[in-house]
């Protein structure tokens, strides 16, 4: 059965990461057919083609692997100065300028007569903006409605008074534990304070040091800032009040959630609290993804340094941290895991996989944002300088400097599709031989 439920996981996530880049493409080619633009092919996957049909003059298909897709937008790159639109040079000198000379020969191997109007590069900028914004942003809608369905439909784990777990002993953190599992307690570890004064599971904190207790961050931070300081708990249990007391210890422990990474030494208690699910509004919902949205960002400027500790992962010099980057690989293992999980509820294991495809199309649709090529956001950045240089021009009353050419932006292209390659292997293979485990 767990097998059955691991493999239901893996597929249920694949199918809707297909669906997302599905939607992502159709992003783009909605528009562009709207604006005129020929479309000639409309593919979710790479590699083999599994299947397709073809509908007018676009070609619709599935192809063996489900990790990306296109739409053919003919004539994204505007002729040479010197070129014809049918006729591109087939000969020149130089690596680069040979490759930019290919590239637009085979833009234009599809354009046929009566087709030079309805060329991608002929597009004012504002339309090549929408057809390019199109694929990203609807990733970004798709990742507001997941993870709204999940706020509004499931509810968020809300820590609550009630203890849940107490420690045995005191374990200081640091840097390198702060994301992996805890240790297990050894004859020279402390006795953490919690146990000492006998807090059991079930217990409910009504105060702590005289202070009402009413929510756990409440309580998480007056044990914080009583570091070694005495401690009176009056706790709730069996109906009555019971009334314990002890000394709380200071320990390195994670300054946030947030910043895993950063200790600070507080004071420690030893309790972890009850969670319970909490349904929230559309309020919650837009401030959370305004929150999640920053972070994603946050961590896309991290991408280069985590990719570091990820390959010392992969080569055995260090445990892979719980909060690593993974690929669709790493993702598909954590959904069977999620999917397969005995002591996880039907529904949290079902909202849990929307919450992991929400995180992926969140994810994508920023970074295909990132100003360069090969990406949406490298044609968005050529489509807002061509209009910028326009406007200056007619400002200073010089000639229309015409369209930009972003066949000139190819070996930023070419670097930058290296540079996902090789990210892409490092992260596939790391979530091979040393996978991010839950828990």
């Amino acid at each position: 059965m767990t097998a059955l439920m691991y493999t239901l996981g893996v597929v249920l996530f694949v199918v809707g990461v297909a669906a997302s880049i599905g939607l992502h493409e159709l992003g783009h080619m909605v528009p562009a057919k709207r604006f005129g633009v020929k479309v000639t092919q409309y593919f979710v996957g790479f590699g083999r083609t599994v299947w397709s049909t073809r509908r007018g003059e676009t070609e619709y298909g599935v192809k063996a692997v489900p990790l990306g897709g296109y739409v053919k937008l003919v004539g994204m790159l505007p002729p040479g100065p010197n070129d014809d639109p049918t006729k591109v040079r087939t000969s020149n000198t130089g690596m680069f300028t040979q490759l930019i000379s290919d590239a637009r020969a085979a833009e234009y191997e599809l354009v046929e007569p009566g087709d030079e109007d309805r060329l991608f590069y002929r597009l004012p900028w504002w339309k090549k903006v929408i057809v390019m914004a199109g694929g990203p942003t609807v990733n970004l809608v798709l990742a507001f409605l997941l993870f709204g369905s999940v706020f509004m439909l499931h509810g968020v784990p809300t820590p609550t008074t009630t203890i849940s777990q107490v420690s045995d002993c005191v374990i200081a953190a640091d840097a390198q534990s702060a994301n992996l599992p805890p240790r297990k307690c050894t004859a020279k570890d402390p006795v953490a304070p919690a146990k000492a004064a006998g807090l059991r599971i079930g217990d409910r904190i009504v105060s702590f040091n005289g202070q009402k207790v009413a929510s756990w961050d409440t309580l998480t931070t007056a044990i914080r800032a009583n570091r070694d300081g005495t401690a009176t708990i009056v706790v709730a249990r069996d109906g009555k009040l019971v009334t314990s007391r002890t000394s709380t210890t200071v320990s390195p422990r994670p300054e946030s959630v947030d910043h895993p990474d950063r200790l600070v030494k507080v004071g420690f208690l030893g309790v972890a609290p009850t969670s319970v699910l909490v349904k929230h509004g559309p309020g919650y919902v837009v401030s959370t993804m305004v929150d999640y949205t920053g972070k994603t960002v946050v961590a896309l400027g991290a991408m280069p340094a985590r990719l570091v500790d990820v390959s010392k992962a992969a080569l055995g010099l260090e445990p892979r941290r719980s909060d690593s980057p993974m690929s669709v690989v790493g993702a598909s293992r954590v959904a069977g895991e999620v999917a397969s999980s005995n002591a996880t509820p039907n529904g949290d294991k079902f909202f849990g996989l929307l919450a992991l495809l929400g995180g992926i199309n969140l994810f994508v649709g920023l970074f295909n944002f990132i100003p360069l090529l090969p990406l949406d956001g490298g044609h968005i950045a050529g489509a807002l300088y061509e209009a910028l240089r326009r406007a200056v021009a007619r400002l200073l009353h010089r000639p229309d400097p015409g369209y930009f050419d972003v066949a000139k932006l190819l070996p930023v292209a070419y670097i930058m599709a290296g540079v996902i390659l090789v990210m892409s292997v490092v992260l596939i293979y790391a979530d091979i031989v040393a996978p991010v485990r839950l828990g």
